[in-house]
């Protein structure tokens, strides 16, 4: 049987954090009484909760402390994770605005750690030289002056270089708290695929410039743009990345509160809302990458009227391409009818959502999400509906890409705030 004197021999870090007192007043008491203070000063509670007791062979026993709260270090990560979403967010407007200016197009070359800017005439004239051989100058911009090449080269230069700087901002944080253990053996998983994405991104989206350098633009009436869908490929990719990322953010810093249900009917109903909540966001990624073929095709500049096209519910040359199933991918008023279905039917969704949850059983946060699921979605078709009516304006449609993941977020918000239901009553 274990002597009292052996039972407790606690560290300096232990006696500050949990018994509220200093090392050198824990020490000079007894251990009857050190035993006596942890007692006292904390339930049973403190013990089932907080307490691991490991016998050592040598009759000794080591107390180990657990706690359900976010350490610093966990809140670290967070907001490295948190920053590393927010730096993707804006990639996606400026590349949504690199896209409407149609500046995707004006560096001709791609190099791993960055191109070398212009800094004298003759290299600026260079530069232009090089973009005069292919076929958006000699198709579309041949009355382009140097002062406007340069504008475009600058648009897609920052656009090049954010993307650069999101991997610095990733890897280099990523090196240091791997190296100093900050990872669970989960989040080291999630990060491997995060550096993935990362790489991955770049990669494609020089394969996505590349399609509009090709030469398969000969006609007249040829307009040199990338391919809509290796474009609606690097938007996903972003969205993917974007979605995993803030996901990660959201379990370090905002964890998901534990829902108590009293009756196993609550509990079932509060899951098929979850289930619910899961279709929405995914409805709500979906209509996104649908408007990444708006944008590839121009598809937002024919049939500019709401809610009909052209007086019509359905247009006349919905089907126009053969075979039939290229319009959907192809024809730009199959691509825009389909994205106003789309988007429409995931307004629906979301209103529906947001009227169930008034009905449902859910963590505190999950209505604050819900309220900004719904706002956001109304806001999102509106700027839609104004984007198409005023003929795609830069600042409006710029806009309406950039509500695409604010709605994105919200339902992201609201389903991590739906993770933590319990398994049974």
């Amino acid at each position: 049987m274990l002597s009292v004197s052996r039972l407790c021999t606690l560290t300096p870090r232990i006696s500050s954090q949990f018994l509220n007192t200093s090392s050198k007043s824990l020490y000079k008491i007894s251990p009857i009484r050190r035993l006596t203070n942890i007692s006292c000063r904390k339930p049973q509670t403190f013990w089932q909760n907080n307490l691991k007791l490991l016998s050592k062979s040598n009759g000794t026993v080591l107390l180990r402390l657990t706690s359900n709260l976010p350490q610093k270090s966990s809140k670290t990560v967070g907001y490295w994770l948190l920053t590393c979403s927010g730096m993707v967010f804006v990639a996606v407007i400026l590349g949504g605005v690199t896209r409407l200016t149609e500046s995707g197009l004006s560096m001709v070359t791609w190099k791993l750690l960055g191109e070398k800017m212009p800094r004298t005439q003759q290299e600026w004239e260079e530069e232009f030289a090089k973009y005069q051989q292919y076929p958006e100058f000699k198709l579309k911009n041949r009355e382009m002056t140097l002062s406007e090449f340069k504008f475009i080269w600058h648009m897609e230069y920052g656009h090049r270089q954010w993307g650069r700087l999101i991997g610095a901002v990733f890897l280099i944080p990523a090196v240091y708290f791997w190296a100093r253990g900050r990872f669970t053996p989960a989040l080291k998983k999630r990060v491997l695929a995060f550096g993935a994405l990362i790489g991955l991104q770049g990669l494609m989206g020089w394969y996505m410039v590349k399609s509009g350098l090709e030469e398969r633009f000969h006609g007249e009436n040829d307009v040199p743009r990338v391919s809509q869908y290796r474009l609606a490929s690097h938007l996903s990719l972003a969205f993917v990345l974007y979605t995993l990322l803030l996901w990660s953010a959201f379990n370090e810093l905002l964890p998901a509160e534990t829902l108590r249900v009293s009756t196993d009917a609550v509990l079932k109903a509060t899951r098929k809302f979850r289930m619910f909540a899961h279709t929405t966001k995914g409805m709500v990624f979906l209509t996104a990458v649908s408007g990444a073929f708006v944008a590839g095709l121009d598809a937002g500049l024919v049939y500019n009227s709401f809610p009909k096209m052209a007086d019509k519910w359905i247009p006349d040359d919905i089907l126009a391409y053969t075979p039939k199933l290229v319009n959907f991918t192809e024809n730009p008023t199959t691509v825009q009818f389909n994205h106003r279905i789309l988007g429409t039917a995931t307004l629906g969704l979301i209103t529906a959502l947001w009227y169930l949850s008034r009905k449902r059983v859910l963590p505190r946060r999950a209505y604050i999400a819900a309220n900004a699921l719904l706002l956001a979605g109304y806001l999102q078709v509106v700027l839609g509906i104004t984007t198409l009516l005023t003929y795609v304006p830069t600042p409006v449609a710029a806009s309406h890409q950039s509500g695409s993941l604010l709605v994105l977020s919200t339902a992201i918000w609201l389903t991590h705030e739906l993770k933590r239901l319990p398994k049974a009553i």
